[in-house]
């Protein structure tokens, strides 16, 4: 089942996730004001700093930088769908999650500041930016050739061209916004804890960028390759930061406050691609609104999987009970020219199983 975020929803996403002085302008991201930037900037007067300059100066990328937090929150809880918690935007219990230091938290700081990074990336290639554009090929050095069986004949040249994503403006952006107002209080783990993974998220789109190429030439030959760069699919990225996540670091501060080590003996320092987080998740197999947990009663699970979607790890060993459900959807689909398509409804049963 898809699950619509309203804008309201966001907007309390946004509360939890951003510091409180920020509150106003994610309020506004929330409402129907999204579609009028210089609104939303009206609304985010107590901003200041580099924030404030942002959507003073180009209130078009605030609108992006709403777009790809939205981005970030559908993928979490495409990521997180078979888990016990699966990034519920329940505004009773979201804030409770984002208030602690655990795995999931990390999760989304990672993914919201990828999701930015990618959004306001993506609006410069398709040209909805005035700010930026193309990425500039210049100084980049000349593509490698690839090493599978499709390699060109030697002898083909090779030159940047097209249109390539500059990531490095919507990774500059991200930071900008995501980070502002964690830059003070350096001595606070849990601001350089914040710090490390939206750096974490930005650097699993800015690092996996892909090489795409176009042949030139005369009867299909290829004597020209026109390349650029290309982010990847968010999907990747999301795939990418849950296996950060399944490997995440647990760390703790230092004696001085301002350096993170882990935690335990022969543990290598997590890098800046891992997630890293100092307290221990609860167990989310029931409802308690002091940790966020919504608890799995009534989640759908799957009877036969061995998996964390398997209805023994989804409902904490409570058992689950069988239950048939009749709903009806498209069949039998058919093209007309031209251009409509027609189809039937058909009754489709389907056997639930369901988490005590």
């Amino acid at each position: 089942m898809t699950v619509r975020l309203s804008r309201i929803q966001l907007a309390l996403f946004f509360m939890s996730l951003c510091p409180l002085n920020i509150i106003g302008l994610w309020w506004a991201v929330g409402s129907p004001l999204v579609m009028d930037p210089n609104s939303i900037c009206r609304k985010a007067k107590r901003l200041v700093g580099k924030q404030a300059e942002l959507c003073q100066t180009q209130p078009e990328i605030v609108s992006e930088v709403a777009r790809g937090a939205r981005l970030g929150v559908r993928e979490c809880q495409y990521q997180f769908r078979y888990r016990r918690w699966n990034c519920t935007s329940h505004n009773k219990y979201f804030g409770k999650i984002l208030q602690q230091d655990i795995r999931e938290t990390a999760f989304v700081y990672a993914i919201t500041a990828a999701g930015v990074t990618h959004a306001v990336t993506q609006a410069c290639s398709m040209g909805e930016l005035l700010q930026c554009g193309c990425e500039a090929t210049r100084n980049r050095a000349p593509p490698r050739p690839p090493t599978s069986s499709s390699s060109p004949r030697d002898g083909v040249k090779w030159e940047w061209g097209g249109c390539g994503d500059d990531v490095e403006f919507g990774y500059e952006k991200s930071k900008q916004f995501m980070d502002a107002r964690r830059r003070r209080g350096k001595s606070d783990i849990r601001t350089l804890i914040d710090l490390h993974n939206n750096e974490a998220g930005r650097l699993a789109v800015k690092l996996y960028m892909r090489t795409e190429c176009k042949c030139h030439g005369l009867s299909g030959s290829c004597t020209l390759r026109t390349c650029w760069k290309k982010m990847p699919h968010f999907r990747e990225v999301g795939d990418r930061l849950l296996e950060r996540f399944n490997g995440a670091a647990k760390v703790m501060g230092s004696n001085d406050g301002k350096t993170l080590i882990p935690v335990g003996h022969n543990i290598k320092p997590p890098d800046r691609q891992d997630l890293i987080y100092s307290d221990e998740s609860p167990d989310f197999c029931s409802a308690n609104r002091k940790t966020g947990s919504l608890g799995t009663r009534g989640r759908t699970c799957n009877s036969t999987a061995m998996d964390i979607s398997g209805c023994d790890l989804l409902c904490c060993e409570r058992g689950f009970w069988e239950e048939t459900v009749v709903s009806e959807e498209n069949c039998l689909c058919r093209f007309h020219w031209c251009c409509v398509v027609q189809c039937k409804k058909c009754l489709v049963r389907k056997e639930l199983s369901l988490c005590h």
